[in-house]
């Protein structure tokens, strides 16, 4: 019931809201001087696009951070069920449990019974309701085991558990557990690379919801499997700040959901394939500063190639606010995955691959910023708001990839990636927003179905020879409506259906950082800024509203300008080279 009430949420959110540059070395996008290199190997300025954000594409880095403050906006907080408010309920009956290095001492409660082994302890509060546990102290051999029948609370006010032999914390309750980190304090919760329990979870296990508050602390180290792990589903709340890591395994994992409201969230993991935040079901994010980086490199498992993710959803990923600051640096490594559909509606998202593909056993897992769908479910990407950027460095890494449709309606999108900027395997729709993207090796849009455009701004880069600025599949089409148009590349794709605004194709040469801009003699119908990347030679289109066939424009690009006549239709020109983009630098 909880599962189908929390999809449907998902829905109602989504529904409102070349031959340079070729080479397999990751390296030589940039060379030593972080200047643009075109194909003929003489070099111009860095350079730094007027538009917002087209220069943070190349200098933007990812980065734990457990001390800047949360962002400040968010979207309301969601509750899948208006119990998981700790704002309405109640735990007024408080046990104490203070641990020492080899002890831990406890205040007595009618119905509450806590025993301890050394420093290790088991609370029961049976169907006592209203039980707030209070737990402080330090142990390098301890743990906690809370169970009972009622729903409860755990205050970490200042708690420091290591067990080196299994969890650290393990809340076996099937009810809520409402966590609080005491405000203005520090927490820790560690288990040991060996384990004599075979069937340790995570660190920090809880069985029933876990539903994080306050304003404290609390730093979870996973050695032996997950650091934290939840068999419902987790709620993090505005004020907290929170880090996970894991060399083992998993960051976060989740069975139900992962709803992130708000607060500091910092999640690193070095095991191969291992996933920073690996939900079964959905992820929200509403508020907050989540960063996640993985480290480790692809493997193969079950008779197929597996690689990292900083965040893995086998159902659907929203993001209607907060800010997403994701990293993947091991071979096949993705940024942001999502089995079946992901939704993006406002917020930041961050994303950056280094990895290159990962090859075992006749399989391979190629590195993506951000991909939705698999090979057996047919994904569905919208963009809708917030903006997003995304960069990937390593061989055959594409930068957004869908299975099955893509849409952008608004909001910022930018790509710079070896491959594919962004690919879709059925059709693409852009109706809106800003959208800019750079394939290296590739195409800069690539739509493996029809490509409806309708509205927004585009400039799209392709690389030389047979790729383009903007692809179109074999038996598809490119479909103008409005919008305005900028592509370039090594040629022009000439499968056009039925456009009500005119286009222009040429060749030309872009330099980083200029502007492009279209002129019928009296007024500018369209500016177009060109980011941190330079093109010499290139096949270009260009379209724009107010543009009529038959009718003359001229382009200006940079200090040069041409004067050509509008078509109804296309034609392909040229065989262009692409220069290399900026240097990643501090944000």
């Amino acid at each position: 019931m909880i599962m189908k009430k929390v999809m449907m949420m998902m829905m109602a959110l989504a529904m409102a809201s070349m031959q340079s540059c070729t080479t397999d070395n990751e390296d030589d996008w940039f060379n030593n001087s972080g200047t643009i290199i075109d194909n003929n190997g003489s070099t111009g300025g860095q350079g730094s696009a007027t538009s917002s954000g087209s220069s943070e594409l190349t200098t933007f880095v990812v980065a734990l951070d457990k001390t800047t403050a949360e962002p400040s906006t968010s979207v309301s907080e969601y509750f899948p069920e208006d119990e998981d408010n700790l704002d309405n309920n109640s735990f007024t009956t408080e046990v104490s449990i203070v641990f020492g290095d080899n002890n831990a001492t406890c205040n007595t409660v009618d119905g509450v019974t806590v025993t301890a082994d050394g420093a290790h302890v088991v609370a029961n509060h049976g169907s006592v309701k209203g039980v707030c546990y209070v737990v402080s102290g330090s142990t390098t051999n301890g743990s906690l085991t809370i169970v009972g029948d009622k729903k409860y609370e755990l205050k970490l006010n200042g708690a420091d558990i290591t067990n080196p032999d299994s969890s650290a914390v393990n809340l076996l309750s099937k009810k809520r557990a409402y966590i609080v980190l005491a405000d203005g304090t520090s927490n820790r919760l560690a288990d040991g690379a060996s384990s004599k329990a075979t069937d340790q979870k995570a660190a920090f296990y809880c069985k029933g919801k876990m539903l994080f508050n306050g304003s404290g602390s609390l730093e979870v180290y996973g050695n032996y499997n997950n650091g934290l792990q939840c068999a419902d589903y987790i709620v993090f709340r505005k004020g907290s700040n929170i880090s996970v890591s894991s060399t083992a395994n998993h960051g976060i994992k989740a069975n139900d959901g992962v709803f992130v409201n708000g607060g500091v969230l910092n999640v690193e993991v070095s095991a191969a394939a291992a996933k920073g935040i690996n939900c079964e079901s959905n992820i929200v994010f509403n508020g907050g500063r989540t960063t996640v980086i993985t480290t480790g490199n692809g493997t193969y498992e079950d008779a197929e190639a597996k690689a990292s993710a900083a965040v893995k959803a086998d159902s659907t990923i929203t993001i209607n606010g907060g800010e997403l600051w994701l990293k993947s640096t091991g071979s096949g490594g993705k940024g942001l995955k999502a089995d079946w559909e992901a939704y993006v509606n406002g917020g930041s998202v961050y994303v950056i691959t280094e990895g290159s593909k990962y090859s075992s056993g006749g399989d391979t897992a190629s590195p993506k910023g951000i991909k939705v769908g698999t090979k057996n479910v047919h994904g569905v990407l919208n963009l809708a708001g917030g903006t997003v950027l995304v960069r990937t460095k390593g061989t055959n890494g594409e930068g957004i990839e869908s299975k099955g449709t893509l849409t952008v309606s608004d909001g910022t999108v930018q790509v710079a990636a070896y491959d594919d900027a962004i690919n879709s395997a059925g059709n693409m729709t852009i109706s809106g927003g800003n959208v800019t993207v750079i394939g290296t090796n590739n195409d800069g849009l690539d739509a493996n179905g029809n490509m409806y455009v309708s509205g927004g701004t585009i400039v799209a880069f392709g690389a030389g020879g047979a790729e383009t600025g903007i692809d179109i599949g074999e038996q598809y089409k490119l479909y103008i409506t409005g919008g305005n148009i900028f592509g370039i590349g090594g040629r022009v794709d000439t499968t056009l259906g039925s456009t009500t605004q005119g286009i222009v194709s040429t060749t030309a040469s872009v330099s980083a950082g200029s502007s492009v801009t279209i002129g019928d003699g009296s007024n500018t119908l369209a500016t177009f800024a060109m980011p941190a990347y330079s093109y010499n030679s290139g096949a270009a289109m260009i379209s724009a509203p107010g543009m009529t066939s038959g009718s003359s424009y001229t382009i200006s690009f940079g200090s040069s300008s041409q004067t050509l006549t509008a078509s109804s239709t296309i034609s392909s020109s040229g065989m262009g080279n692409m220069g290399g983009g900026g240097r990643p630098g501090g944000r």
